[in-house]
């Protein structure tokens, strides 16, 4: 039997709601109204991931990201709304870090294996990604001009976008949208390690989070917090990463160095109002690395939470309601 409750005298019922997504699951459990159509919302909610999908993958051939890829400098690519939303703020990310946060990376990505061209690095790939991402040109959030009234984008210069490190938490952010307009108050929507609460459980309890202890091969938690109307983000080296020798190389790209992070940062786990922040910021923080990555979120005033690799332990760097650094 679900779980039952009420609300101003309104009955509610505990849902629990999954679907497929991005190469993962998301899932959602919240405290709807009691008649609430279950089908409907589900139908929603896989709508509105399925709509993210089909814009920004990076694996559809006839993405809106890969169509933008495509085509050549100079030229206007007509673009959805939601894309523009989430390319707007990833420029924003990539100016205000510095670089940190590049959604121009995609030739890299591929380039080491961590994308839809291939899956394990290749040389000569990587020399030529490095020598285009190294041609001079300006800086992202300059070299990709948006018109948002007419709803178009255009490159100044070649570039591949991806966008894999803000779509996610974007697509959180579209399931909580989907589930207000259902007129549920109550929920955690999660995507992979992007999760978001929409208020408090319908008992008034926040909603725990377990936050995972970056360990090869295995899942552990390394703490909980406890999330009401704010959404979390982890990023880190030991889900997806190749070895090179010792050398451990995370999924995530530092454009600036043209190769994958090697840095020290097992994890970074950011809290936002919203999960499209979480998403950039957490990516942002783990290129960063912990000096700069430190310095980037007290100027922003960021709520972050480092894990760090030392002498075979974990060290643990916080701030905001992660404790004071």
């Amino acid at each position: 039997m679900p779980k039952t409750c009420s609300e101003a005298g309104a009955p509610l019922t505990r849902l629990q709601l999954h679907g497929p997504a991005m190469g993962t699951r998301w899932s959602v459990g919240c405290d709807a109204p009691a008649g609430m159509d279950h089908k409907a919302l589900h139908a929603a909610l896989q709508a509105a991931v399925a709509q993210v999908d089909a814009q920004m993958s990076p694996y559809k051939p006839d993405s809106d990201l890969l169509r933008l890829n495509r085509a050549p400098a100079g030229a206007w690519t007509d673009l959805p709304a939601e894309m523009l939303q989430v390319i707007t703020r990833a420029l924003e990310v990539c100016r205000l870090s510095g670089g940190a946060f590049d959604p121009a990376v995609g030739a890299l990505v591929d380039a080491w294996g961590f994308g839809a061209a291939r899956d394990a690095p290749d040389a000569q790939a990587i020399h030529a990604a490095r020598a285009a991402h190294a041609a001079p040109r300006p800086p992202t959030h300059q070299a990709l001009e948006l018109d948002l009234p007419a709803g178009r984008a255009r490159k100044h210069a070649p570039l591949q976008l991806d966008l894999c490190g803000i779509a996610k938490g974007y697509a959180v952010d579209r399931m909580c949208d989907m589930l207000q307009r259902h007129g549920v108050r109550h929920a955690l929507a999660a995507l992979d390690g992007e999760l978001r609460a929409l208020g408090p459980q319908a008992d008034g309890a926040p909603w725990a989070v377990a936050l995972e202890r970056p360990l090869e091969g295995r899942r552990s938690a390394q703490g909980v917090i406890e999330l009401q109307d704010l959404a979390v983000a982890t990023s880190g080296d030991y889900r997806r990463f190749v070895r090179v020798g010792q050398t451990r190389l995370a999924h995530s790209m530092d454009g600036r160095r043209g190769a994958p992070v090697n840095n020290g940062v097992a994890s970074v786990t950011v809290l936002a109002p919203n999960c499209m922040d979480a998403d950039a910021w957490a990516t942002a923080l783990l290129v960063a690395g912990p000096g700069e990555g430190l310095a980037l979120a007290q100027r922003l005033g960021l709520e972050a939470l480092w894990l760090l690799r030392r002498g075979g332990a974990l060290v643990q760097l916080g701030l905001g309601r992660f404790g004071c650094a």
